[in-house]
C-alpha cells in the first residue's frame, strides 16, 4: 500500500473529518467570544467601574524607553522595549473563562437532552422450536 493511499484512507476517516470541522468551528467560535468580551462585556465592566477601562492598555515598562517613543503598548513593542503586558493576559483570561462557561453550559444541555431520550427497549429474541428441542435433548443427555 502506498504512502499516498494510506494517507487518503486516514484523512477520509470519520474522526479526522469531525476533528477538522470542530477545529474550524472552534476558531470561528473563538472570534465570536473575543468580540463578546471586547465589544459587550468589557464596555459594560468599564461603565460599572465608572470610567474607561481598557485592559489591553495595562502594562509595565521593564526597560528604558527611547526618547520620542510614545508610551503605548504597540509603540513600545515596536521600539523593542521589554514590556510586562498583564492587560493582554487579563483580556485573554476573561475570554477563556467565558468560553469555558459557554462550553460547560452546552455540554450540560447536551447531557440533559441525552438523559431525556428514552432508551430503546431490547428486542426479545425467541429461539426457533428446533433449537429449544435440541437444548432439551442436550440437557437430558448430561444427566
Amino acid at each position: 500500500m502506498s504512502m499516498m493511499q494510506e494517507f487518503k484512507e486516514f484523512a477520509m476517516k470519520g474522526n479526522v473529518m469531525d476533528l477538522a470541522v470542530g477545529v474550524i468551528i472552534g476558531g470561528a467560535f473563538g472570534k465570536i467570544v473575543d468580540s463578546v468580551v471586547a465589544d459587550l462585556i468589557m464596555p459594560f465592566i468599564a461603565w460599572v467601574m465608572g470610567g474607561k477601562l481598557d485592559f489591553s492598555g495595562m502594562f509595565l515598562v521593564l526597560g528604558t524607553v527611547p526618547e520620542g517613543t510614545v508610551r503605548t503598548l504597540d509603540a513600545l513593542k515596536k521600539a523593542q522595549v521589554p514590556v510586562f503586558a498583564y492587560g493582554n493576559f487579563i483580556t485573554i483570561l476573561v475570554n477563556f473563562l467565558i468560553l469555558a462557561f459557554i462550553i460547560f453550559m452546552m455540554v450540560k444541555q447536551i447531557n440533559r437532552l441525552k438523559k431525556a431520550e428514552p432508551a430503546p427497549e431490547p428486542e426479545v429474541v425467541v429461539d426457533p422450536e428446533e433449537i429449544v428441542l435440541l437444548r432439551q435433548i442436550r440437557d437430558s443427555l448430561r444427566k
